[in-house]
């Protein structure tokens, strides 16, 4: 493509919106432009980078033996309603209505629609397994979005659904996918992990993100430095020690004025790890909950609301921990006041000998509390891991925190949908059963951003080869020189039209600066520069954007055939990248 024919627009200042590096770039690259808060639209760069990851993505999922299709975006409520997720998925869920009043949502997902497709079509057990997969665009509301395209309202991914006969079935086409996914972010050239993950609002047994790790990703990852357990926050675990010494008398202390963990302990001379806090919640539905975790731990929202069936969580105010008659900052587990409130202690409780718990009144707390004789609860592991911790795995191996950014799900999601929806073929002896599903998603944004948040510098981006926009630029330094330009021109042709290979040929008028500074920032992996003087001499420069200071100088004739080796090499290197 000729820049001077092109839709692409540059801007030089950083952009104040932008809180990631990645973000900022790709609105100054001119890859996208904000519509509203969390969409976007995706300009001529942009869209050409989603189209490579797109088609490395279909490629290998039909490698993998998915079929894709096209759902419609727009699902009509009767099918979430019956499959239980109308009231279930929250207020990300955006709900519209038609002309005649039917209610409708615009699909963050797509397992009600294709669990009717197959429903009606596969009536046997000859007809399994099938996986269908498509591109499409999602919408989900989000109450934060940020970051671009990392946390959008409106966002386009490839999600798939695998439909077995039996669970050994669902677990071979799972590993396909696995597989596949493998495949798939090696070959967008990207350092990437895959770890042990909660399955959210899609539901199943078991999942695994896949996390390109960055220092600025959302996520936190936890990972063993003897073996290859890891995981995400809302998945991890780590081994429960159980306190030496023996158990001791239950006393009641006084504790003026003393309300938070680190002061009460302070007055005390205990160690915080040896109290227990209580931290009040309510639910989407306005049940509460109180959750008891060790004085020096965190609590894990997502696992507290996995362990209670909640979608969503939220922290009681000052005022409803008065309305429901406890007492802030002297919160205990022994004698609870409100025998409505649901309360979950996290596992590691039941080890202590000798806890510091709240005592329910004013100015008193408990000391020397135990799990079990002086008060027992349902118990969930509802904490944080923290750095340094033994490996629930190997039981050998310490556990430590890195970050990453989600570009892939895939889940094992059994009978959850196949079940309510009564979806079911006959098996060979004739009987009805259910189906046994998958489910797999990818964000294709999502890893186009993901990309660039690993490859970057101080001038802009370094696309990897596999999904740049294009694989070579050709700047002439000097628009002037009628040769010089000639031979730009033929060789550009000779690039797209004879090899087929994808160029973008700033042929502007513009001062030498200005090109090689937005070639720089739109990051285009391999770039030939003409310039006046090396022209004279016969020769062009080529430089690799991973390192400008490594530029060689080519003879004229032979410069094509030079290009050609080195788009070679790098596509090469993309074959040698491994999960890390």
């Amino acid at each position: 493509m000729r820049y001077s024919e092109s839709f692409i627009y540059t801007l030089k200042e950083d952009q104040k919106e932008a809180a990631i590096v990645s973000h900022n770039l790709l609105l100054r690259g001119g890859f996208i432009s904000k519509l509203a808060s969390g969409i976007y639209n995706y300009l001529p760069l942009g869209l050409r980078v989603i189209r490579k990851v797109s088609e490395i993505v279909r490629q290998e999922m039909n490698a993998a033996g998915a079929l894709e299709i096209l759902m419609a975006a727009v699902q009509p409520a009767e099918l979430w309603i019956e499959s239980g997720r109308w009231n279930d998925y929250g207020k990300e869920l955006l709900r519209i209505k038609d002309r005649g009043d039917r209610d409708f949502v615009f699909g963050p997902t797509h397992e009600e629609v294709v669990t009717d497709i197959v429903r009606k079509f596969a009536k046997s057990y000859k007809n399994l397994p099938v996986n269908l997969y498509q591109i499409q665009t999602k919408f989900r509301d989000e109450l934060r979005p940020r970051f671009g395209l990392m946390r959008g309202r409106e966002f386009i991914m490839k999600d798939a659904y695998s439909f077995d006969a039996d669970e050994d079935g669902m677990d071979i086409s799972y590993l396909k996918m696995r597989d596949a996914y493998f495949n798939i972010f090696r070959r967008c050239g990207l350092a990437f992990r895959s770890v042990e993950a909660d399955t959210g609002s899609i539901g199943g047994k078991d999942s695994e993100e896949f996390m390109v790790l960055s220092s600025t990703g959302e996520d936190e990852i936890v990972v063993c430095d003897s073996c290859e357990y890891s995981a995400n926050t809302e998945r991890a675990e780590s081994i429960t020690q159980d306190e030496p010494g023996t158990e001791k008398e239950l006393r009641k202390v006084e504790t003026p004025n003393k309300q938070t963990i680190k002061d009460v302990c302070e007055f005390l001379d205990k160690d915080e790890q040896f109290s227990a806090k209580a931290l009040v919640y309510k639910n989407e539905d306005g049940k509460i909950f109180c959750f008891f975790v060790e004085g020096d731990d965190e609590l894990n929202e997502i696992k507290a609301a996995r362990a209670t069936g909640s979608i969503e969580l939220t922290m009681l105010t000052d005022e409803e921990l008065e309305k429901a008659g406890l007492l802030k900052g002297y919160i205990g587990p022994i004698d609870f006041p409100n025998k409505d409130i649901e309360i979950v202690c996290d596992k590691r409780l039941k080890n202590r000998n000798a806890l510091v718990v709240g005592a329910n009144e004013e100015g008193y707390h408990f000391v020397n509390a135990k799990f079990g004789r002086d008060f027992k609860y349902r118990t969930a592991d509802i904490r944080n891991v923290k750095e340094n911790e033994i490996c629930p795995r190997c039981k050998s191996g310490r556990l430590s925190k890195i970050r990453g950014i989600e570009v892939g799900h895939i889940f094992k999601l059994g009978l959850k949908y196949s079940k309510a929806m009564k979806a079911e073929f006959l098996d060979k002896d004739g009987k009805t059963q259910p189906f046994y599903m998958g489910c797999y998603g990818i964000g294709i944004g999502r890893t186009a951003q993901a990309a660039i948040e690993q490859n970057n510098d101080e001038k802009g981006i370094i696309w990897p080869i596999s999904i740049a926009p294009f694989e070579i630029e050709i700047v002439p330094l000097d628009s002037k020189d009628i040769g010089l330009v000639n031979f730009c021109d033929r060789m550009y042709d000779y690039f797209e039209n004879t090899l087929g290979i994808e160029v973008l040929y700033d042929d502007r008028a513009e001062r030498a600066g200005i090109k090689l500074n937005d070639m720089d920032l739109i990051g285009i992996p391999i770039r030939i520069v003409v310039g006046k003087k090396s022209f004279a001499d016969n020769k062009v420069e080529v430089s690799l954007r991973r390192n400008r200071n490594d530029k060689t100088l080519v003879d004229r004739d032979a410069a094509i055939e030079y290009v050609v080796e080195l788009r070679e090499k790098l596509y090469k290197e993309l074959e040698k990248i491994r999960e890390v």
